[in-house]
């Protein structure tokens, strides 16, 4: 670049924290240079489509605040994809808040973080209609989420519960994000991503990262109180296969003294026992027990002193996110402050790459 002239040194605000930029002169034009070391990014959402449970909690917002520091992280709500299906209007706006509330009140720092509502990002529409039109029906017939979510709609399938994989996709790659957290159900969706990109890169030059998935060193999948073979779900039509983020703690100690076990009588961290498994996950992914310590503290000892122990700490853990939650529930004033800065900060971060977009592909800038 040559010739830099070091004007002065300010610091101001950007998406995470605040970095020092130095403005640096070259032929009469200011030019800005952020010099902080670049972190990568990491873009990952909930759907406000339900209340969220404690597999949502432990499987994901729990490594969320762990990746905060490390990483440049996009927490969205991703309430564009709620609608998918029939929402009530006054719940959907309702859960959205409650869905902010909660990553905030779980750890999730809006000033280290870009937190936002999904709808308040224009590009995520305009981009997943770019890329819907380089898309193939064939490659989003074969998703298999939507082949298990269309069953229940019968002849009345919404198109937009087809296309969604492409609006995923949008999000992720409008951040050129590096890594993103994926389980199993969503690997899918992450390869569409991926294969999107690469054709958009191909077909007109290279615009995007390609993203890889993020698996973290310690995750907790919990599966269902009721079915321990199936992943604890909102959408589970029995209310004691899983355990809300915001249930009380007399209706936690009610579902997992009612959560299936076996007849063994022996506590053991096996595929045999996949109840009682699932139980010391549970406490694993809360105490932070070894598999071996864990066992070995429930020897001579029945399945009751395990389920009194497991709800004890769900307790413990969810009391003090719930209190936070109500308090912010109850400042709106706080909520609306953390989405408005987290939509400017995404808004800005996305349009960029949107702007490639459209130039490529042949609009005309506004």
């Amino acid at each position: 670049m040559g010739n830099f002239i070091i004007v002065t040194i300010i610091e101001i605000r950007n998406y995470n924290n605040y970095i020092k930029q130095f403005y640096k002169k070259r032929k009469g034009v200011l030019y800005l240079e952020n010099v902080a070391e670049k972190k990568k990014v990491i873009f990952s959402g909930i759907q406000p489509s339900g209340n969220l449970t404690l597999g949502n909690y432990l499987g994901a917002l729990k490594n969320w605040v762990k990746l905060q520091d490390e990483y440049d992280c996009f927490f969205c709500v991703v309430d564009l994809h709620a609608i998918t299906v029939k929402q009530l209007p006054a719940d959907l706006r309702k859960r959205t808040l409650e869905v902010l509330a909660i990553y905030v009140a779980c750890g999730i720092d809006p000033e280290k973080n870009t937190l936002f509502i999904q709808s308040h990002v224009p590009a995520h529409s305009e981009g997943a209609w770019l890329l819907t039109c380089n898309t193939y029906m064939g490659e989003l017939s074969r998703m298999t989420q939507f082949k298990d979510k269309s069953q229940k709609h019968g002849d009345s399938i919404p198109a937009g519960l087809f296309t969604y994989p492409v609006l995923m996709a949008a999000d992720i790659l409008l951040y050129n994000t590096d890594l993103v957290p994926v389980g199993i159900d969503q690997k899918q969706h992450l390869e569409l991503a991926r294969d999107l990109a690469n054709r958009f890169n191909n077909a007109y030059s290279p615009t995007f990262k390609i993203p890889d998935p993020y698996i973290p060193p310690v995750g907790a999948k919990v599966m269902s109180l009721q079915d321990p073979a199936k992943k604890m779900s909102k959408s589970d039509d029995n209310p004691n296969s899983y355990i809300l983020i915001m249930d009380s703690p007399d209706i936690i100690r009610k579902k997992i003294a009612r959560a299936v076990t076996d007849s063994i009588g022996v506590v053991n961290y096996s595929d045999e026992q996949p109840g009682v498994k699932n139980l010391l996950d549970i406490l694993i992914a809360i105490k932070g027990y070894s598999k071996d310590e864990v066992v070995s503290l429930y020897e001579g000892k029945g399945y009751a002193e395990l389920k009194k122990d497991v709800a004890d700490a769900i307790i413990d853990e969810l009391s003090p996110i719930q209190e936070r939650v109500n308090s912010l529930l109850k400042d709106k004033k706080t909520l609306e402050e953390i989405y408005k800065l987290g939509a400017e900060k995404a808004n800005y971060a996305a349009l960029k790459n949107l702007r490639k977009m459209q130039k490529k592909i042949g609009l005309i800038p506004r």
